[in-house]
């Protein structure tokens, strides 16, 4: 299959590239609030969900060049000051992005060593052994 050649959009695309760049981010940040408190307890969540967001979350890193080499060619343009302006905002959306992706997948590894169905794969003697070293582990 030939790789598809992105469709550039021109400097009147601005404020729609804006909207949906601050969007993901958006987003990332309430996937990761949603995510934390799982953190301590990753046996409250499932495979499922853990490889959804891993899926998800993957994709998008893999897009998130588009968006950047977007702001590139604008930012080459003869741009207003506030164009430029934002484009720089863009621009450091997208680096709080690109952060806020990588913190998530990282968490979902995490989470996904701990989950419900690694739990209850575990035998009893797993179990209380590692009740016994880690206690809080299994608190609310």
């Amino acid at each position: 299959m030939a790789k598809q050649q992105p469709q550039w959009q021109p400097l009147s695309k601005l404020p729609l590239i804006a909207h949906h760049i601050d969007g993901m981010l958006s987003s990332a940040q309430e996937q990761y609030q949603t995510l934390l408190p799982a953190k301590a307890k990753p046996h409250i969540i499932d495979d499922f969900t853990v490889n959804r967001v891993t899926k998800v979350f993957t994709n998008q890193q893999k897009d998130l060049w588009l968006f950047d080499e977007q702001l590139a060619r604008w930012s080459k343009n003869q741009l207003t000051t506030n164009q430029r302006k934002e484009v720089e905002r863009l621009a450091g959306q997208m680096l709080k992005l690109r952060e806020h992706v990588t913190v998530i997948l990282d968490l979902a590894d995490q989470l996904g060593k701990g989950t419900i169905e690694k739990v209850m794969a575990k035998s009893d003697a797993e179990l209380g052994l590692e009740f016994l070293l880690n206690p809080n582990q299994f608190r609310r």
